[in-house]
Protein backbone atom coordinates (compact mmCIF):
# COMPACT_ATOMS: atom_id res chain seq x y z
CA UNK A 1 0.00 0.00 0.00
CA UNK A 2 1.44 3.26 -0.76
CA UNK A 3 2.67 4.90 2.62
CA UNK A 4 0.57 8.41 1.18
CA UNK A 5 -2.35 6.53 1.97
CA UNK A 6 -1.70 5.19 5.63
CA UNK A 7 -2.22 6.72 8.59
CA UNK A 8 -0.20 6.85 11.45
CA UNK A 9 -1.35 4.10 13.49
CA UNK A 10 -0.89 5.24 17.47
CA UNK A 11 -0.18 1.40 18.80
CA UNK A 12 3.05 1.94 15.41
CA UNK A 13 4.67 5.04 17.17
CA UNK A 14 8.38 4.72 17.80
CA UNK A 15 10.50 6.83 18.98
CA UNK A 16 13.26 8.37 17.18
CA UNK A 17 15.92 11.06 18.69
CA UNK A 18 18.10 13.23 16.31
CA UNK A 19 20.67 14.68 18.26
CA UNK A 20 22.15 18.44 17.69
CA UNK A 21 24.30 17.96 14.67
CA UNK A 22 21.14 16.23 12.82
CA UNK A 23 18.60 18.63 12.89
CA UNK A 24 18.72 23.02 12.58
CA UNK A 25 17.44 24.32 15.37
CA UNK A 26 19.53 26.44 17.10
CA UNK A 27 18.72 28.14 20.60
CA UNK A 28 19.47 31.75 19.01
CA UNK A 29 16.16 31.11 16.59
CA UNK A 30 13.91 30.39 19.68
CA UNK A 31 12.49 33.52 21.87
CA UNK A 32 14.13 34.43 24.78
CA UNK A 33 11.27 34.20 27.19
CA UNK A 34 10.70 30.74 26.03
CA UNK A 35 14.59 29.47 26.41
CA UNK A 36 13.95 31.21 30.44
CA UNK A 37 11.28 28.92 30.82
CA UNK A 38 12.63 26.22 29.42
CA UNK A 39 15.65 26.52 31.76
CA UNK A 40 13.62 26.94 34.39
CA UNK A 41 11.45 23.99 34.73
CA UNK A 42 14.32 21.75 33.71
CA UNK A 43 16.65 23.56 36.42
CA UNK A 44 13.41 22.31 39.06
CA UNK A 45 13.76 18.87 38.01
CA UNK A 46 11.07 19.18 35.47
CA UNK A 47 10.64 17.82 31.62
CA UNK A 48 10.61 21.02 29.61
CA UNK A 49 10.25 20.44 26.12
CA UNK A 50 10.17 22.83 22.70
CA UNK A 51 7.46 21.13 20.90
CA UNK A 52 4.50 21.34 17.95
CA UNK A 53 4.61 24.51 15.44
CA UNK A 54 8.04 26.14 17.02
CA UNK A 55 9.65 23.22 16.30
CA UNK A 56 7.75 22.01 13.02
CA UNK A 57 8.82 25.94 11.42
CA UNK A 58 12.48 26.17 13.05
CA UNK A 59 13.21 22.67 11.26
CA UNK A 60 11.67 24.38 8.04
CA UNK A 61 13.94 27.75 8.67
CA UNK A 62 10.72 29.76 9.29
CA UNK A 63 10.32 32.19 12.18
CA UNK A 64 7.98 30.60 14.39
CA UNK A 65 4.54 33.33 15.36
CA UNK A 66 4.37 30.87 18.73
CA UNK A 67 6.90 29.31 20.82
CA UNK A 68 4.83 26.34 22.97
CA UNK A 69 6.22 24.11 26.08
CA UNK A 70 5.53 21.11 27.15
CA UNK A 71 6.72 19.63 30.53
CA UNK A 72 5.65 16.85 33.38
CA UNK A 73 5.03 19.76 35.51
CA UNK A 74 1.16 20.35 36.26
CA UNK A 75 -0.09 23.68 36.01
CA UNK A 76 -0.33 24.48 39.42
CA UNK A 77 3.66 23.34 39.63
CA UNK A 78 4.58 25.67 37.00
CA UNK A 79 3.01 28.67 38.68
CA UNK A 80 4.80 28.44 42.13
CA UNK A 81 7.72 28.17 39.65
CA UNK A 82 6.32 31.54 38.51
CA UNK A 83 5.11 34.57 39.58
CA UNK A 84 4.20 36.04 36.16
CA UNK A 85 1.82 33.15 35.32
CA UNK A 86 -1.84 32.55 34.77
CA UNK A 87 -3.15 29.34 34.53
CA UNK A 88 -6.47 29.25 31.83
CA UNK A 89 -8.79 26.66 30.17
CA UNK A 90 -11.31 24.38 31.35
CA UNK A 91 -11.30 21.82 28.13
CA UNK A 92 -7.51 21.53 28.27
CA UNK A 93 -6.06 22.98 31.40
CA UNK A 94 -3.14 25.50 30.24
CA UNK A 95 -0.40 27.57 32.22
CA UNK A 96 0.33 30.98 30.15
CA UNK A 97 3.43 32.66 31.52
CA UNK A 98 3.35 36.34 30.79
CA UNK A 99 6.65 38.51 30.09
CA UNK A 100 4.35 41.83 29.08
CA UNK A 101 2.52 41.38 25.80
CA UNK A 102 4.83 37.96 25.15
CA UNK A 103 3.04 34.83 26.08
CA UNK A 104 4.50 31.21 26.41
CA UNK A 105 2.20 28.60 26.59
CA UNK A 106 2.93 25.63 29.22
CA UNK A 107 0.98 22.75 28.95
CA UNK A 108 1.45 18.99 30.44
CA UNK A 109 1.99 16.24 29.12
CA UNK A 110 -1.19 14.63 28.11
CA UNK A 111 -2.65 11.14 29.36
CA UNK A 112 -5.10 8.98 27.50
CA UNK A 113 -8.88 8.89 28.42
CA UNK A 114 -9.07 4.80 29.95
CA UNK A 115 -9.17 3.86 33.22
CA UNK A 116 -10.72 5.39 36.67
CA UNK A 117 -8.54 8.45 36.26
CA UNK A 118 -9.19 9.40 32.47
CA UNK A 119 -13.24 8.80 33.46
CA UNK A 120 -12.48 11.31 36.31
CA UNK A 121 -10.72 14.19 34.19
CA UNK A 122 -12.34 13.61 31.07
CA UNK A 123 -15.21 13.70 29.33
CA UNK A 124 -16.97 13.21 25.37
CA UNK A 125 -20.06 13.73 23.95
CA UNK A 126 -21.75 10.99 22.31
CA UNK A 127 -20.42 11.97 19.16
CA UNK A 128 -17.05 11.56 20.58
CA UNK A 129 -15.93 14.99 20.89
CA UNK A 130 -13.92 15.45 24.16
CA UNK A 131 -15.51 18.48 26.47
CA UNK A 132 -12.96 18.05 28.76
CA UNK A 133 -10.10 16.98 28.69
CA UNK A 134 -7.29 17.24 31.52
CA UNK A 135 -5.86 13.83 32.17
CA UNK A 136 -2.12 14.14 32.44
CA UNK A 137 0.46 11.41 31.44
CA UNK A 138 3.96 10.77 29.88
CA UNK A 139 5.77 12.78 27.15
CA UNK A 140 5.12 9.07 24.80
CA UNK A 141 1.62 9.32 25.71
CA UNK A 142 1.23 13.14 25.15
CA UNK A 143 3.32 12.83 21.71
CA UNK A 144 -0.05 9.88 20.78
CA UNK A 145 -2.23 12.77 21.95
CA UNK A 146 -1.13 15.26 19.18
CA UNK A 147 -3.09 15.80 16.05
CA UNK A 148 -0.41 16.11 13.08
CA UNK A 149 3.03 13.87 12.56
CA UNK A 150 4.80 17.36 12.00
CA UNK A 151 3.58 18.41 14.93
CA UNK A 152 4.70 15.73 17.36
CA UNK A 153 8.27 16.79 17.96
CA UNK A 154 9.96 17.78 20.72
CA UNK A 155 13.09 19.42 21.34
CA UNK A 156 14.65 19.02 24.53
CA UNK A 157 16.44 21.83 26.24
CA UNK A 158 18.58 18.94 28.18
CA UNK A 159 20.20 17.71 25.92
CA UNK A 160 19.31 20.05 22.37
CA UNK A 161 18.09 16.99 20.56
CA UNK A 162 14.62 16.55 18.64
CA UNK A 163 12.29 13.57 19.97
CA UNK A 164 10.40 12.62 16.61
CA UNK A 165 7.54 10.22 17.60
CA UNK A 166 5.61 9.37 15.07
CA UNK A 167 7.26 10.00 11.70
CA UNK A 168 7.43 13.50 11.52
CA UNK A 169 10.57 14.40 10.55
CA UNK A 170 10.10 12.53 7.53
CA UNK A 171 7.00 14.12 6.69
CA UNK A 172 8.46 17.37 7.09
CA UNK A 173 10.85 16.98 4.44
CA UNK A 174 7.86 14.98 2.03
CA UNK A 175 5.92 17.54 2.41
CA UNK A 176 2.70 16.08 3.81
CA UNK A 177 0.15 15.98 6.42
CA UNK A 178 -0.94 13.28 8.66
CA UNK A 179 -2.77 12.59 11.50
CA UNK A 180 -2.32 10.32 14.17
CA UNK A 181 -4.66 7.68 14.60
CA UNK A 182 -7.73 6.72 12.99
CA UNK A 183 -9.01 9.98 11.10
CA UNK A 184 -12.69 9.85 11.64
CA UNK A 185 -12.58 9.24 15.48
CA UNK A 186 -9.85 11.94 15.71
CA UNK A 187 -12.26 14.21 13.82
CA UNK A 188 -15.33 13.41 15.97
CA UNK A 189 -12.47 14.01 19.37
CA UNK A 190 -12.34 17.63 18.11
CA UNK A 191 -13.74 18.57 14.02
CA UNK A 192 -11.62 21.62 14.50
CA UNK A 193 -8.64 19.13 13.85
CA UNK A 194 -10.36 19.54 9.67
CA UNK A 195 -9.38 22.76 9.87
CA UNK A 196 -6.23 23.06 10.70
CA UNK A 197 -5.28 20.31 8.60
CA UNK A 198 -6.26 22.65 5.96
CA UNK A 199 -4.76 25.60 7.26
CA UNK A 200 -1.23 23.93 7.92
CA UNK A 201 -1.34 22.35 3.96
CA UNK A 202 -2.09 26.18 2.91
CA UNK A 203 0.59 27.63 5.21
CA UNK A 204 3.58 25.06 4.52
CA UNK A 205 2.68 24.52 0.96
CA UNK A 206 2.50 20.26 1.91
CA UNK A 207 0.12 18.43 0.78
CA UNK A 208 -3.11 16.33 3.16
CA UNK A 209 -2.32 12.53 3.38
CA UNK A 210 -5.22 10.80 1.33
CA UNK A 211 -6.07 8.66 4.37
CA UNK A 212 -6.33 12.14 6.45
CA UNK A 213 -8.20 13.90 3.84
CA UNK A 214 -10.91 11.44 2.92
CA UNK A 215 -13.15 11.30 5.50
CA UNK A 216 -13.57 15.62 5.94
CA UNK A 217 -16.14 16.16 3.32
CA UNK A 218 -18.71 13.74 5.18
CA UNK A 219 -17.80 15.15 8.73
CA UNK A 220 -17.92 18.69 8.23
CA UNK A 221 -21.05 18.95 9.71
CA UNK A 222 -19.46 18.29 13.07
CA UNK A 223 -18.39 22.10 13.11
CA UNK A 224 -21.91 23.34 13.53
CA UNK A 225 -21.69 22.00 17.13
CA UNK A 226 -18.26 24.10 17.61
CA UNK A 227 -18.84 26.96 19.99
CA UNK A 228 -18.83 30.25 17.37
CA UNK A 229 -16.13 32.06 19.86
CA UNK A 230 -13.53 29.16 18.97
CA UNK A 231 -14.65 29.08 15.27
CA UNK A 232 -13.90 33.24 15.75
CA UNK A 233 -10.22 32.82 16.31
CA UNK A 234 -9.89 30.02 14.20
CA UNK A 235 -11.55 32.04 10.99
CA UNK A 236 -8.65 34.23 11.24
CA UNK A 237 -5.59 31.80 11.69
CA UNK A 238 -7.28 30.44 8.41
CA UNK A 239 -7.96 33.80 6.51
CA UNK A 240 -5.79 35.92 7.74
CA UNK A 241 -2.40 34.17 8.08
CA UNK A 242 -0.96 35.23 4.80
CA UNK A 243 -2.06 32.68 2.90
CA UNK A 244 -6.29 33.10 2.97
CA UNK A 245 -6.84 32.66 -0.46
CA UNK A 246 -5.34 29.20 -0.60
CA UNK A 247 -6.95 28.37 2.43
CA UNK A 248 -10.54 29.20 1.12
CA UNK A 249 -9.88 27.61 -1.67
CA UNK A 250 -9.21 24.43 0.15
CA UNK A 251 -12.01 24.91 2.30
CA UNK A 252 -13.90 25.04 -0.45
CA UNK A 253 -12.98 21.63 -1.74
CA UNK A 254 -13.48 19.92 1.41
CA UNK A 255 -16.70 20.96 2.15
CA UNK A 256 -15.72 22.84 5.14
CA UNK A 257 -16.03 26.96 4.06
CA UNK A 258 -20.40 26.61 4.30
CA UNK A 259 -20.22 25.44 8.10
CA UNK A 260 -18.34 28.24 8.72
CA UNK A 261 -20.38 31.00 6.64
CA UNK A 262 -23.59 29.71 5.96
CA UNK A 263 -25.04 32.61 4.73
CA UNK A 264 -22.65 32.64 1.88
CA UNK A 265 -23.91 29.13 0.66
CA UNK A 266 -26.67 30.25 -1.79
CA UNK A 267 -24.24 32.22 -3.94
CA UNK A 268 -21.56 29.81 -4.33
CA UNK A 269 -21.25 28.45 -7.66
CA UNK A 270 -20.28 25.95 -9.76
CA UNK A 271 -17.33 27.72 -11.11
CA UNK A 272 -16.93 30.35 -8.41
CA UNK A 273 -17.29 32.97 -10.53
CA UNK A 274 -20.53 34.77 -8.81
CA UNK A 275 -20.20 38.23 -7.59
CA UNK A 276 -19.70 36.78 -4.11
CA UNK A 277 -16.81 34.83 -5.10
CA UNK A 278 -15.29 37.57 -7.15
CA UNK A 279 -15.51 39.42 -3.77
CA UNK A 280 -14.07 36.91 -1.52
CA UNK A 281 -11.16 36.55 -4.26
CA UNK A 282 -10.75 39.92 -4.02
CA UNK A 283 -10.35 40.66 -0.02
CA UNK A 284 -8.17 37.46 0.52
CA UNK A 285 -5.93 38.03 -2.09
CA UNK A 286 -5.66 41.85 -0.71
CA UNK A 287 -4.97 41.12 2.77
CA UNK A 288 -2.65 38.02 1.75
CA UNK A 289 -0.69 40.77 0.16
CA UNK A 290 -0.99 43.44 2.91
CA UNK A 291 -0.02 40.56 5.54
CA UNK A 292 3.21 39.75 2.80
CA UNK A 293 4.09 43.86 3.48
CA UNK A 294 3.63 43.29 6.80
CA UNK A 295 0.65 45.81 7.04
CA UNK A 296 -2.25 46.45 9.59
CA UNK A 297 -4.87 44.99 8.69
CA UNK A 298 -8.53 44.46 10.31
CA UNK A 299 -10.95 41.13 10.10
CA UNK A 300 -14.06 44.15 10.39
CA UNK A 301 -12.77 44.97 6.64
CA UNK A 302 -12.84 41.48 5.90
CA UNK A 303 -15.91 40.17 7.01
CA UNK A 304 -17.99 43.32 5.56
CA UNK A 305 -16.68 42.30 1.97
CA UNK A 306 -17.48 38.72 2.44
CA UNK A 307 -21.05 39.53 3.56
CA UNK A 308 -21.74 42.30 1.30
CA UNK A 309 -23.77 41.04 -1.78
CA UNK A 310 -25.85 38.73 1.38
CA UNK A 311 -27.09 41.77 2.71
CA UNK A 312 -27.81 43.37 -0.61
CA UNK A 313 -29.72 40.48 -1.50
CA UNK A 314 -31.45 40.41 1.64
CA UNK A 315 -31.95 44.30 1.46
CA UNK A 316 -33.88 43.79 -1.85
CA UNK A 317 -36.19 41.13 -0.89
CA UNK A 318 -37.30 43.35 2.67
CA UNK A 319 -37.96 46.46 0.52
CA UNK A 320 -39.80 44.26 -2.22
CA UNK A 321 -42.03 42.58 0.39
CA UNK A 322 -42.61 45.47 2.98
CA UNK A 323 -42.73 47.83 0.82
CA UNK A 324 -40.06 49.74 3.16
CA UNK A 325 -37.62 52.31 1.16
CA UNK A 326 -34.33 50.57 0.26
CA UNK A 327 -32.51 52.62 3.10
CA UNK A 328 -34.58 51.69 5.85
CA UNK A 329 -34.59 47.57 4.58
CA UNK A 330 -30.94 48.04 4.17
CA UNK A 331 -31.01 48.46 7.88
CA UNK A 332 -32.80 45.79 8.62
CA UNK A 333 -30.98 43.63 6.45
CA UNK A 334 -27.67 44.67 7.50
CA UNK A 335 -28.75 43.54 11.28
CA UNK A 336 -30.48 40.22 9.90
CA UNK A 337 -27.17 39.15 8.32
CA UNK A 338 -25.14 40.27 11.29
CA UNK A 339 -27.12 38.25 13.66
CA UNK A 340 -27.23 35.17 11.89
CA UNK A 341 -23.36 35.46 10.89
CA UNK A 342 -22.68 35.36 14.70
CA UNK A 343 -24.08 32.30 15.11
CA UNK A 344 -21.61 30.56 13.59
CA UNK A 345 -18.60 32.52 13.81
CA UNK A 346 -18.78 35.15 17.15
CA UNK A 347 -17.86 37.94 15.58
CA UNK A 348 -17.26 40.53 18.96
CA UNK A 349 -19.18 43.65 18.36
CA UNK A 350 -16.43 46.47 18.32
CA UNK A 351 -16.00 44.32 14.72
CA UNK A 352 -19.67 44.66 13.87
CA UNK A 353 -20.20 48.00 15.04
CA UNK A 354 -17.18 48.64 12.12
CA UNK A 355 -18.79 46.16 9.90
CA UNK A 356 -22.18 48.23 10.03
CA UNK A 357 -19.81 51.60 9.49
CA UNK A 358 -18.46 50.57 5.96
CA UNK A 359 -21.88 49.48 5.02
CA UNK A 360 -23.66 52.53 5.43
CA UNK A 361 -20.94 54.71 4.35
CA UNK A 362 -21.65 52.61 0.81
CA UNK A 363 -25.23 54.26 0.51
CA UNK A 364 -23.41 57.74 1.37
CA UNK A 365 -20.29 58.12 -1.18
CA UNK A 366 -22.86 58.88 -3.83
CA UNK A 367 -24.17 61.17 -2.44
CA UNK A 368 -21.24 64.21 -3.15
CA UNK A 369 -22.74 67.32 -3.76
CA UNK A 370 -22.58 70.74 -1.92
CA UNK A 371 -20.43 70.15 1.31
CA UNK A 372 -21.49 66.13 1.44
CA UNK A 373 -18.05 65.09 0.08
CA UNK A 374 -15.82 66.89 2.03
CA UNK A 375 -17.68 65.98 5.32
CA UNK A 376 -17.61 62.05 4.29
CA UNK A 377 -13.79 62.56 4.01
CA UNK A 378 -13.82 63.36 7.44
CA UNK A 379 -15.70 60.18 8.93
CA UNK A 380 -13.39 57.97 10.64
CA UNK A 381 -14.16 55.02 8.38
CA UNK A 382 -14.00 56.84 4.96
CA UNK A 383 -10.60 55.24 4.17
CA UNK A 384 -11.92 51.19 4.85
CA UNK A 385 -15.19 52.11 2.95
CA UNK A 386 -13.33 53.69 0.01
CA UNK A 387 -10.97 50.73 -0.24
CA UNK A 388 -13.97 48.22 -0.01
CA UNK A 389 -15.96 50.71 -3.05
CA UNK A 390 -12.73 50.25 -5.09
CA UNK A 391 -13.21 46.25 -4.50
CA UNK A 392 -17.23 45.98 -5.31
CA UNK A 393 -15.63 48.71 -8.97
CA UNK A 394 -13.28 45.83 -9.45
CA UNK A 395 -16.37 43.02 -8.91
CA UNK A 396 -19.38 45.47 -10.93
CA UNK A 397 -17.48 47.96 -13.03
CA UNK A 398 -19.86 50.48 -14.70
CA UNK A 399 -20.80 53.42 -12.55
CA UNK A 400 -19.55 52.28 -9.46
CA UNK A 401 -16.04 51.55 -10.75
CA UNK A 402 -16.59 55.33 -11.96
CA UNK A 403 -17.62 56.72 -8.55
CA UNK A 404 -14.74 55.02 -6.74
CA UNK A 405 -12.25 56.77 -9.86
CA UNK A 406 -13.92 60.30 -8.80
CA UNK A 407 -13.49 59.12 -4.75
CA UNK A 408 -10.00 58.10 -5.93
CA UNK A 409 -9.06 61.62 -7.36
CA UNK A 410 -10.63 63.77 -5.33
CA UNK A 411 -9.08 62.76 -1.59
CA UNK A 412 -5.36 63.11 -3.75
CA UNK A 413 -6.04 66.37 -5.00
CA UNK A 414 -5.58 70.12 -3.73
CA UNK A 415 -8.44 72.41 -2.79
CA UNK A 416 -9.16 74.10 -6.01
CA UNK A 417 -9.16 70.77 -7.96
CA UNK A 418 -11.81 69.38 -5.38
CA UNK A 419 -13.68 72.40 -5.38
CA UNK A 420 -14.07 72.40 -9.36
CA UNK A 421 -15.11 68.31 -8.86
CA UNK A 422 -17.88 69.31 -6.19
CA UNK A 423 -18.79 72.44 -8.38
CA UNK A 424 -19.54 69.94 -11.69
CA UNK A 425 -21.21 67.92 -9.98
CA UNK A 426 -23.73 70.80 -8.68
CA UNK A 427 -24.24 71.86 -11.54
CA UNK A 428 -25.16 68.55 -13.04
CA UNK A 429 -27.52 68.07 -9.93
CA UNK A 430 -29.34 71.82 -10.68
CA UNK A 431 -29.80 70.56 -14.41
CA UNK A 432 -31.85 67.29 -13.46
CA UNK A 433 -33.47 69.25 -11.35
CA UNK A 434 -34.47 72.16 -14.04
CA UNK A 435 -35.23 69.38 -16.44
CA UNK A 436 -37.71 67.40 -14.16
CA UNK A 437 -39.42 70.93 -13.41
CA UNK A 438 -39.72 71.49 -17.54
CA UNK A 439 -40.95 67.68 -17.71
CA UNK A 440 -43.83 68.29 -15.65
CA UNK A 441 -47.32 69.69 -17.46
CA UNK A 442 -48.51 73.04 -16.78
CA UNK A 443 -52.16 73.41 -15.23
CA UNK A 444 -54.02 75.11 -16.99
CA UNK A 445 -55.71 77.97 -15.09
CA UNK A 446 -59.78 78.07 -14.99
CA UNK A 447 -61.53 79.94 -17.14
CA UNK A 448 -62.78 83.55 -16.16
CA UNK A 449 -66.71 84.46 -15.78
CA UNK A 450 -65.63 87.27 -17.82
CA UNK A 451 -63.58 85.35 -20.74
CA UNK A 452 -66.61 83.43 -21.60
Amino acid sequence: MNRDNKTRDINDLKLEVFPRQEHGISRKDISENALKVLYRLNKAGYEAYLVGGGVRDLLLNTQPKDFDIATNATPEDVRKLFRNCRLVGRRFRLAHILFGRDVIEVATFRGHHGGEKGEKFASQSNDGMLLRDNVYGTIDEDAERRDFTVNALYYNIDDFSVRDYAGGMEDLENGVIRLIGDPETRYREDPVRMLRAVRFAAKLNMKINDATAAPVPGLAHLLRDIPAARLFEESLKLLQSGHGLDTYQMLRDYNLFAPLFPILEEHFTEDRSSKCEQMLELVLRSTDERMAKDQRINPAFMFAAMLWYPLETRAEEISFESGLSYYDAFMVAANDILDEQVKSIAIPRRFTAMIRDIWQLQLRLSRRSGTRAYKLLEQPKFRAAFDFLEMRGQVEGGSLEELANWWDTFQKSERDVRHNMVQVLNKASNNKKMRRRKSKPRRKKPQSKQDS
